[in-house]
């Protein structure tokens, strides 16, 4: 098996740059008075969760890699309440809640199993 040299070759990272890509659209079609509110902590959430994914990767020691990914883990759980609290106030769709819990658990479940393995 070939050793990953960058952090864009992981599906990790390029499952968490989509889920970027989906937040800010969706994001962009909520009421202008929460610019400063639910989409500013939405997209905030959901950009940190592939940036420490790559940063921890390129800091090439497993206990700071590993710390990094806890972090990305935290950002998860905010983006999936952020998500949910979205859909209770009819700012998102059933279907795009759905679409974006999907991805988010995929992701989790990647980030777990890749700290299980460092």
């Amino acid at each position: 098996m070939e050793k990953i040299r960058s952090f864009r070759n992981l599906k990790l990272w390029k499952l968490g740059k989509e889920i970027v890509l989906d937040v800010y659209g969706v994001t962009g079609k909520f009421p202008k008075e929460e610019m400063y509110g639910l989409i500013s902590q939405m997209r905030r959430a959901a950009i940190s969760i592939p940036s420490n994914v790559a940063e921890g990767f390129n800091r090439k020691h497993n206990p700071e890699y590993r710390q990094l990914l806890y972090v990305a883990l935290g950002s998860s759980a905010e983006l999936e309440t952020q998500i949910e609290v979205a859909h209770d106030l009819s700012f998102l769709s059933r279907d795009d809640r759905d679409g974006l819990l999907e991805k988010l658990d995929h992701e989790l479940r990647m980030l777990r199993n890749l700290i299980k393995r460092l």
